[in-house]
């Protein structure tokens, strides 16, 4: 009989559960899509309850193809990071969580800045201060929301707290508190130094452990609620970018990979852990016992594509009908710019009150250029971040996975901007999933290494840069950039 691997991506817009053989076999997966209550001034929050639902809904759903829920031998996660969700000692929500989007705690970001200092930090942690990071968030909680903070028991990342609903287990994996701004990346250990200048008790957050760690088995109510068996192992896992960089298959050194989901970010595979002098990449720690995975995070990507999905076409049109019309418009978009900052920015600007506009529009511009020029400013803020890394190592091609890895017309303009191949995997829309599969079946003692991971993705397609729209992308990078950098005082006063 075979064997199975459940996989849980917990991202944004909803769980997805896969279902995979250990042979590498993908078997089925399953989304329960949730909603994201965004509000006032760049806050962005979810209710735990809605992950949990959709993981016990989604597990139900996906064993319909076991013969018998003995025989999945490990659950284990990818998830959305830099959350702050806080629970009492009984592990019950005492709030909405906050979610990566969230940057309301800006005045905790200076805070952090004038008692410790922005390089004292990215040293630390391999990070900038941001106000989209976990320490920040709770600090912003124990400020502005005292009788919630003295309730507060641990805080949470999304998986952490299903693995709690599924073990009883109060704990992280490396790589999602490396996305906290409170871990030190070398040691392995929260640090001393940035908790005491938080004011945060280091009992206020979870236990470390590896992301092959097992954090325990399936308890007797997570068994009556999913279905799972109770002899189930929970493997930790680990944040999504970490678990994308193995699903990618990136698990050498000075190995990149580019995603392209809601968000998008350039990563990679290191023996070392990477210092970026100007502070455009930030570094986790990996799935991967031992490495760390270097990355440049974008915050808009293919929901730049939704909202002018939403805002420009009619009600049912599929995105394969706008890939049509982005077709008919020239590369470049007849000059026609899109700035992708509908959430703020991380890489490369690191500024949450930048905005998303158009520039450069004329009467000639018409829906396919505006559809176009969106997928085009996207490509050109990630050839931003391709930059960061060039300065430091040879990139001879870039593996692209994420849902808009499925699209031809993307894939083909990110390798036109970019000036670079790519390579595009099978079942690239489970890349992360493919991540935290591997790592459970690591953790369960069911493969050697993460080498495995070759049993489950075989490469597809590729894509050459077409020379001619090369040269016409080079000059819109330059404009993209300097727009930015012009327009840069402007954004502000639009949050007065």
């Amino acid at each position: 009989m075979p064997q199975y691997i459940i996989a849980h991506d917990l991202g944004t817009s909803g769980d997805k559960a896969t279902l995979f053989q250990t042979d590498g076999t993908l078997v089925t997966s399953i989304t329960e899509s949730y909603e994201v209550h965004f509000f006032g001034n760049q806050c962005a929050q979810q209710d735990p309850d809605d992950w949990w639902n959709a993981v016990c809904n989604s597990t139900k759903k996906i064993l319909a193809y076991v013969a018998d829920p003995g025989d999945v031998i490990a659950v284990s996660f990818s998830a959305q990071m830099q959350g702050c969700l806080i629970v009492d000692r009984e592990g019950i929500p005492i709030r909405p969580a906050m979610i990566w989007a969230d940057h309301r705690a800006r005045k905790e970001q200076e805070r952090l800045r004038d008692l410790i200092g922005e390089d004292e930090i990215y040293r630390i942690t391999g990070h900038r201060l941001s106000a989209s990071y976990s320490i920040e968030k709770l600090m912003w909680l124990k400020e502005n929301e005292p009788e919630n903070f003295q309730r507060t028991y641990k805080m949470m990342q999304a998986k952490d707290y299903i693995i709690f609903k599924l073990t009883g287990q109060f704990v992280t994996d490396y790589s999602d508190a490396s996305g906290t701004n409170a871990f030190d990346l070398e040691k392995l250990e929260w640090s001393d130094k940035i908790l005491e200048a938080a004011g945060i008790s280091k009992d206020t957050l979870p236990r470390l452990c590896a992301s092959t760690d097992v954090a325990g088995h399936i308890q007797p109510e997570a068994s009556r609620a999913t279905g799972l068996a109770e002899s189930t192992m929970v493997i930790c896992g680990g944040g999504d970018g970490p678990c994308s960089a193995v699903g990618a298959g990136c698990v050498e050194d000075d190995e990149l990979f580019a995603t392209y989901g809601t968000s998008a970010w350039i990563g990679g595979t290191m023996n070392h852990k990477f210092i970026d002098d100007n502070k455009v990449l930030f570094c986790f720690a990996h799935v991967i016992p031992g490495k760390y995975m270097p990355c440049g995070t974008m915050q808009s990507a293919g929901s730049s594509y939704a909202y002018i999905k939403k805002v420009m076409m009619e009600e049912g049109v599929s995105y394969s009908k706008m890939d049509e019309l982005v077709k008919q418009s020239p590369p470049g978009a007849k000059r026609l710019l899109f700035l992708p900052y509908l959430l703020g920015e991380r890489s490369p600007r690191w500024n949450p009150d930048t905005t998303a506009c158009f520039l450069g529009i004329r009467s000639e511009h018409n829906r396919e250029d505006y559809l176009r020029a969106v997928l085009e400013g996207v490509a050109m803020n990630l050839e931003l971040i391709l930059q960061a890394y060039q300065s430091r190592m040879e990139i001879e091609e870039l593996i692209l996975t994420g849902g808009g890895a499925k699209g031809e017309v993307l894939c083909q303009i990110i390798a036109d901007v970019c000036s670079r191949p790519l390579r595009i995997p099978g079942n690239v829309a489970e890349a992360t999933s493919i991540g935290a599969a591997v790592t459970a079946g690591v953790g369960a003692g069911i493969y050697r290494d993460f080498s495995e991971v070759k049993r489950f993705i075989q490469f597809e397609r590729s894509y050459l840069p077409n020379p001619e729209h090369a040269e016409i992308y080079n000059k819109m990078k330059s404009l993209f950039d300097q727009s930015y950098h012009l327009l840069e005082p402007i954004f502000v006063k639009f949050w007065d």
